[in-house]
């Protein structure tokens, strides 16, 4: 993939790009089916599924060379999260990554920064947008060793003594409550408008790898209504050939196209053009946010009686296509920060003009 293909609209994938969407499809397709994910619904958190991950490299190849990584791209990243959003793995890749590299970006040690890379340690970040101070919902926060929060004009790290204890979740996350105040250690890692400008770009690049992991739920889940609609009959026929089945299942897969596309574009801009066109991360976040949860539901609805089940796999799919996109706090905030950069974009090109 050359410099501008994503710029011309052209969302091929290289030979590189295909091996690795096929190793971690295959890694997660062997490591981790529906009862692994079940398994860990008590805690948010497969330790085992964690280590061999690491141990593959997903950790380290979000960091650049010069950090000890494999230097990804986030192309590469988008990737490696929709197949976690197909299998609905129960490890902390996605705030862990983004952590990671806001850390390097923040000029941290390089013994902080290495422990973190390998997976050792796990790295969480706060997700929200517009964090008030004090207590607050972090998606990673009862299985990380450092928390990074934004306080006021500071950049912190956090470290607890005793974890948090989980708090239940739809989105079946280990996420806690985070006291800044009953820390065991706060570090400053960053203040002023360039630490803030680094964090933001951080909960860009979250919102983008959570996107990506969205259009791999919502494949797989499109997926498992097809089959079910295949072989499910009714007056002698599939009922995947009446229009009420084909046109939604039809719909969940111009959404995964669309997702897709949508993801991989804003992984190009702001990997290479950050400032020319900011809105696409937090547009392909809230697109599938809204997207996700009506095909998932959709899903349930085409398998009926059995999808409503706590032990279908469709089920499984549901929570969290409605959980993951809350752990960064209210989708409409992300919607609002979109309208503000188009805003303040076309009243500087209108100003320009005069």
């Amino acid at each position: 993939m050359d410099r501008f293909e994503l710029r011309r609209l052209d969302y091929s994938l290289s030979e590189d790009h295909v091996a690795v969407q096929g190793a971690y499809q295959q890694f997660f397709k062997t490591h981790c089916p529906i009862e692994t994910v079940r398994a860990a619904e008590l805690s948010g958190f497969d330790k085992n599924l964690w280590e061999r991950l690491c141990a593959m490299g997903a950790t380290t190849m979000a960091l650049p060379e010069s950090a000890g990584g494999d230097g990804a791209t986030l192309v590469d990243l988008t990737l490696v999260a929709e197949e976690i959003g197909r299998s609905l793995a129960p490890v902390p890749w996605i705030d862990h990554v983004c952590a990671a590299r806001l850390l390097h970006r923040l000029g941290a040690s390089r013994e902080r920064i290495s422990a973190v890379a390998n997976g050792e340690q796990i790295a969480g970040l706060d997700a929200r947008i517009d964090p008030g101070p004090g207590v607050r919902l972090v998606p990673t926060g009862s299985i990380a060793d450092h928390v990074i929060i934004r306080d006021g004009d500071q950049i912190a790290g956090l470290s607890f003594d005793t974890r948090p204890a989980k708090v239940d979740n739809i989105g079946r996350l280990p996420m806690a409550w985070v006291d800044p105040d009953a820390a065991g250690s706060r570090t400053v890692l960053g203040e002023g408008p360039e630490a803030l400008a680094t964090y933001s770009r951080a909960l860009d690049e979250w919102r983008l790898l959570t996107a990506a992991a969205l259009v791999g739920l919502v494949e797989e889940t499109m997926t498992i209504a097809a089959e079910f609609a295949k072989n499910r009959y009714t007056l002698g026929v599939p009922i995947s050939t009446l229009q009420g089945i084909s046109h939604p299942l039809a719909n969940m897969a111009i959404t995964v196209q669309g997702g897709r596309n949508l993801v991989r574009r804003a992984a190009w801009f702001l990997e290479n053009e950050p400032d020319e066109r900011p809105e696409l991360a937090p547009s392909a976040f809230v697109f599938m946010a809204e997207e996700a949860t009506r095909a998932a539901t959709m899903a349930v609805h085409i398998q009926g009686g059995l999808g409503v089940s706590a032990e279908a796999a469709a089920t499984a799919y549901l929570v969290r296509a409605r959980g993951w996109p809350l752990a960064g706090g209210d989708p409409g905030t992300t919607a609002q920060r979109i309208a503000d950069i188009v805003t303040a974009r076309e009243s500087a090109l209108a100003a320009a003009r005069i």
